[in-house]
């Protein structure tokens, strides 16, 4: 399979970026998308220059490095899937291909298509965590919890922190991940004493960093590769809420 690949090629956040246009030839379609990019790197080094630079780790669809925005769409047009499980068969031969960072002001670009994505982990240090004492790991039947908690709870933590609901979103806004980390502590024993109180520093801190508002048009769940349910930035919601009815010591 032969491509035209357009990408953006940026040195960093403080210089201008644009796209320039690589022909690649002979690709199989049993490649996977970032499988192509090595081998445009390749050629691209061959003839003494600079390769694409772009993030990665695990290429197994966990680690959510692998962000790339590609013909318009947060990880390209497979559903449910990060950059990583897409694979060339998903495009027809000839092809041409757009491939972006992520756009958001709190995501700025490092080089090329790598984004800094620090500001989830400053979200995350500012509540995703649990503060109760709760001494000793206890039996896993010890404290009863509902399936529907249980399910929910995990489906939450499946969140992989790509970023890909920020790229969707006409606000940049983080909320869908925001919720995510929320809703899997707030679910279970020992992150629902928190909820609210968390769910406020979170947010606020989700502002501070320059995220956008949420308008619930479902552009964040619907890209996101481990589709997330908007219904955990409903719950974000009304434990943001309690937190201003409540008097947290």
């Amino acid at each position: 399979m032969n491509f035209t690949l357009k990408v953006w090629r940026q040195k960093s956040s403080k210089s201008e970026g644009k796209l320039e246009e690589y022909n690649i030839t002979n690709i199989s379609s049993e490649s996977s998308f970032l499988e192509m990019i090595d081998a445009l790197n390749f050629n691209i080094m061959q003839k003494g220059q600079e390769p694409v630079h772009f993030d990665n780790d695990c290429r197994e669809g966990i680690c959510g490095a692998c962000s790339m925005f590609i013909n318009g769409r947060p990880h390209g047009p497979g559903k449910g899937t990060t950059t990583c499980q897409l694979y060339m068969r998903q495009f027809k031969d000839g092809d041409i291909i757009t491939i972006e960072p992520w756009r958001a002001t709190a995501f700025p670009v490092i080089r090329d298509l790598i984004v800094d994505r620090s500001a989830f982990d400053r979200i995350i240090q500012s509540g995703g965590y649990v503060n109760v004492n709760t001494g000793g790991v206890p039996d896993a039947n010890e404290i009863p919890i509902s399936k529907k908690n249980a399910d929910e709870a995990f489906e939450a933590a499946a969140c992989i922190g790509c970023g890909a609901c920020v790229a969707a979103c006409k606000n940049a806004s983080a909320m869908l991940f925001v919720a995510a980390k929320v809703s899997q502590l707030a679910l279970l024993p020992q992150g629902y004493v928190e909820k609210a109180s968390r769910s406020e520093s979170m947010v606020t801190q989700m502002d501070k960093e320059g995220f956008g508002a949420c308008t619930n048009t479902g552009a964040c769940s619907a890209e996101c590769p481990k589709e997330i349910s908007l219904s955990t930035i409903a719950r974000l919601n009304r434990n943001f809420l309690a937190s201003k009815f409540t008097t947290n010591e």
